[in-house]
């Protein structure tokens, strides 16, 4: 009971803070705000696919960018608002998504890291390749949006795909997912389906993956193949396991972690600066630390604190 009312505490805050920010912050960090909001969205789906059936994803940057080119293409060529094609690039991921799960069904551990890994290197080549549709290494212009248009309509997706996340992993389906993570074989023995749910999973991620793509598109208000580099894919992972791998809230600390990180890493601090190497070193310094004292995450230093409390 009380834990119940601390969450719905803890929502409620999260909700209006984000509703004050809207209304007291410049366009400027609207937009940072709003780029942390399409990273939560893709930190989110990879979660379920990572934290909760425990399939290790480094390619959902490659759905993104498939995400990101519908949304591109349906603006840029087809002149459709950019608020329709969000649904749809998320559809048309998870469609891929679901694709690419069934021949994934043979790979576990790191062969299956190295074959999600591999879709991240080569959609941008591909992308290259059908300069047709993609407009080649050009890309292709989108209308300009404020950062305040992408703070509300990302955060608006936030919204969204928690409500999404906790229906489906509160049900059955959720129940399955988690059932897979902790032993394949005790849940073949409970009747679950495995090359079902992990299919699944794999379609969930990449339209939680599409739809931040969308997103990054819209805000950047253009896509070319360097808008989705084979970083982006390790980025998010990074962010997922910063937030504590299967915690739905805690995607926002690995969000905020992954955009504002190497901002600051690149600050003056005490008169010295740090050079333009410096901020990767930084960021790979915190992140060993954080792995070495944290290493279930935000959300599982959250969870220690409140048991102990």
């Amino acid at each position: 009971m009380r834990g119940t009312a601390i969450r719905a505490v803890a929502i409620a805050g999260a909700v209006a803070l984000v509703v004050v920010l809207g209304f007291t912050m410049t366009d400027y960090h609207q937009y940072q705000f709003g780029i942390v909001a399409y990273y939560a969205v893709a930190i989110l789906g990879l979660n379920i696919l990572t934290g909760y059936t425990g399939q290790i994803s480094l390619g959902n940057g490659a759905f993104m960018a498939i995400g990101g080119y519908t949304t591109a293409i349906l603006c840029g060529h087809h002149h459709i608002g950019a608020l329709w094609t969000i649904p749809v690039a998320g559809l048309v991921a998870g469609f891929f998504g679901l694709l690419f799960g069934i021949p994934a069904l043979r790979l576990t551990g790191p062969y299956l890291a190295l074959a999600t890994f591999a879709i991240a290197v080569a959609v941008p080549s591909l992308a290259k390749r059908f300069d047709h549709f993609t407009g080649g290494s050009s890309g292709i212009i989108l209308p300009i949006k404020t950062g305040h248009y992408l703070y509300w309509v990302s955060w608006i997706c936030v919204a969204i795909g928690y409500v999404v996340a906790w229906l489906v992993l509160r049900g059955r389906t959720g129940r399955a997912f988690r059932a897979v993570r902790d032993s394949e074989v005790a849940a073949v023995s409970s009747g679950v389906n495995l090359a079902s749910y992990k299919t699944i999973a794999f379609g969930i991620s990449a339209a939680y993956a599409g739809v931040a793509g969308a997103l990054l598109a819209i805000g950047a208000g253009y896509t070319n193949p360097d808008t989705f580099p084979v970083t982006l894919s390790l980025y998010l992972l990074i962010g997922a396991v910063v937030a504590g791998l299967g915690s739905l809230w805690g995607v926002i600390f690995g969000a905020l972690f992954i955009e504002y990180l190497p901002i600051y890493a690149q600050k003056t601090y005490f008169g010295f600066a740090f050079s333009k190497q410096a901020p990767s070193v930084v960021y790979g310094v915190v992140l060993i630390l954080i792995m070495l004292l944290i290493p279930s995450g935000v959300a599982g230093l959250a969870r220690r604190l409140y048991l102990k409390s």
